[in-house]
């Protein structure tokens, strides 16, 4: 069954804030196997010029993949069973560091179908408390054998 159309350009509500913190960070950056100092290491990352320990680049996926109540809808009709990940991409303003209070809104922005799978990418705008636009994300994931 198609995923339904109509949820082409609706937005979700902003996310209640998430508090980023240095265990965050870090417990990320170990479960990525990646050990620079500056996802570690207050001093090493002001060093670098940052205000703080910054976040990888991927961070973002702990909080804002996926759209959340969008995706859940029953009238969008997805079926998380049948539901793989696709692709993700982030666009940066600047670094997520420790401290930050993190809201996001999420839009889907396109459903089509590709064989019988249906493909949804969801664009997450990730913005301080106060506004500031941080990051753009941009997730597609694929629901296989949705359409037909």
């Amino acid at each position: 069954m198609a995923l339904n159309r109509d949820f082409i350009g609706r937005a979700s509500a902003p996310s209640a804030p998430y508090e980023v913190s240095r265990v965050k960070i870090r417990e990320f950056a170990t479960a990525i196997g990646d050990n620079n100092p500056i996802y570690r290491d207050r001093e090493a990352a002001q060093a670098a010029g940052h205000p703080d320990v910054i976040a990888p680049p991927t961070f973002p996926i702990v909080f804002s993949l996926g759209g959340g109540a969008l995706l859940a809808d029953p009238e969008l009709g997805l079926n998380f069973a049948m539901v793989v990940h696709g692709e993700q991409r982030f666009e940066y303003r600047r670094p997520i560091h420790a401290g930050d209070e993190l809201v996001t809104v999420s839009t889907v922005t396109d459903i089509r179908s590709v064989g019988r799978n249906e493909f949804i990418t969801v664009k997450s705008d990730v913005t301080t408390v106060d506004g500031e636009l941080v990051c753009t994300t941009y997730n597609t994931i694929v629901e296989r054998g949705g359409a037909g």
